[in-house]
């Protein structure tokens, strides 16, 4: 990769600002042109540079960092952190690349660091989701109290049900939801397989599987047995199709 991309911090804990500003001192594709304290700093600065990622402290005094990306104009990539798990659902209303909590571990930022290649990569190539009809929609709303909130289904690994809600577990946090997990598996796209009446997984996250689960980013989840033909159909025609079925 050979350009560079100009990175902003705003965070108003001077410590924080440092270590991210240290853990992007080590990829050379990344370059921190200013560090901020505050909102009002941050628009300051993005007025008069070309900022492509931000590193976005969520719970910060007077703005808060998520209503301050919200009313930005020229939107650049922006990775949240935060210390407060409680503000993961916030991840879910923005396009974010990623969430960190702290304290942040560089394995971690490398991880987010490489989606956000990875989410340039598809702006450059101009690849805004998979093509296809309306089952391949790239989001859906849900419901949350008293509002709706857009989910980016490219980012969601799996879906967890309960008594009477669901969990919807992606990579910025997990969002829950008061609707049943079989109307909400009839809303998802192809990519998206019931393999328990518990879990529904994104195939996309697929890292591992065998007769008994499958593996989403090294997390293991249970087949059950009414799911095992449909989850080895599923698997030998759009992935191991040489290896035949799992075995029964």
């Amino acid at each position: 990769m050979s350009l560079t991309y100009t990175c902003l911090i705003v965070d108003d804990e001077p410590l924080a600002q440092e270590l991210i500003a240290e853990y992007v001192a080590k990829i050379p594709e990344l370059k921190v042109v200013g560090t901020c304290s505050n909102a009002l700093e941050a628009s300051s600065l993005i007025a008069k540079e070309k900022i492509d990622l931000l590193f976005l402290d969520i719970n910060m005094p007077v703005i808060k960092g998520i209503d301050f990306f919200k009313n930005l104009v020229d939107k650049p990539q922006v990775i949240f952190t935060t210390a407060y798990r409680e503000y993961a659902l916030d991840g879910f209303e923005v396009s974010a690349v990623d969430y960190l909590l702290k304290p942040i571990v560089f394995e971690r930022f490398f991880l987010a660091i490489q989606k956000f290649f990875k989410a340039v990569e598809k702006r450059e190539h101009g690849q805004t989701g998979e093509k296809g009809g309306k089952d391949d929609k790239a989001y859906l709303f849900v419901s949350q109290g008293h509002r709706r909130i857009k989910v980016d289904l490219q980012e969601v690994r799996y879906i967890e049900s309960f008594k009477d809600y669901i969990k919807i577990h992606g990579n910025t946090g997990e969002l829950k939801v008061k609707e049943n997990i079989g109307e909400f598996e009839k809303k998802l796209k192809p990519s998206f397989l019931r393999i328990h009446r518990s879990y529904i997984i994104n195939t996309a996250y697929l890292t591992g599987f065998s007769k008994h689960d499958v593996e989403i980013c090294e997390q293991e989840f249970p087949i059950g047995s009414s799911y095992r033909e449909r989850v080895s159909v599923f698997l030998e025609n759009k992935y191991f199709s040489e290896q035949g079925r799992l075995e029964k």
